[in-house]
């Protein structure tokens, strides 16, 4: 939940099937009410934030108010992706979390540079999965104070 008491939208980018259910399992568990979209690459996640083909209808592509952001997808990276993302006066105010199985240095730092509000190894054990999620639930739905609109415009 917002501090508005509206649920936030959470758009996941991530290619892996399991990973998707498993964050769906693991917000479920930790039970925020937010609603969670998936896209499955960097390009149809920028089809998803410029309501572009399939993505057209606000009703079922509502702009989120969080992006958590796989860096390795095919099509588009998640480096790409958060590139563009950042550098559009429209949609840079979205906070973006990585959330990814690359520990490498050189990520980390890069997406930093390029915008990143977080990065998170995606834990291995479903109970870490949903203790991130519970931490990132805390942390972006009842502390931080998000810009007014930016879930629902």
């Amino acid at each position: 939940m917002s501090n508005s008491g509206r649920p936030i939208i959470i758009l996941m980018a991530d290619d892996d099937e399991e990973d998707l259910m498993l964050a769906r399992s693991a917000l479920a568990a930790c039970r925020l009410a937010n609603d969670l979209h998936c896209v499955r690459n960097g390009e149809e996640l920028l089809d998803y934030l410029y309501r572009r083909g399939e993505y057209s209808d606000l009703k079922h592509s509502p702009r989120p108010g969080l992006i958590l952001l796989d860096l390795n997808m095919p099509r588009k990276d998640g480096r790409e992706a958060l590139k563009e993302i950042k550098a559009d006066p429209d949609l840079r105010q979205i906070p973006i979390v990585i959330l990814t199985t690359s520990k490498a240095e050189e990520d980390i730092y890069r997406t930093y540079d390029l915008g990143a509000n977080s990065y998170i190894t995606k834990p291995v054990m479903f109970n870490s999965l949903v203790e991130v999620m519970q931490s990132l639930g805390k942390y972006w739905f009842e502390i931080v104070d998000l810009p007014v609109g930016s879930s629902n415009d």
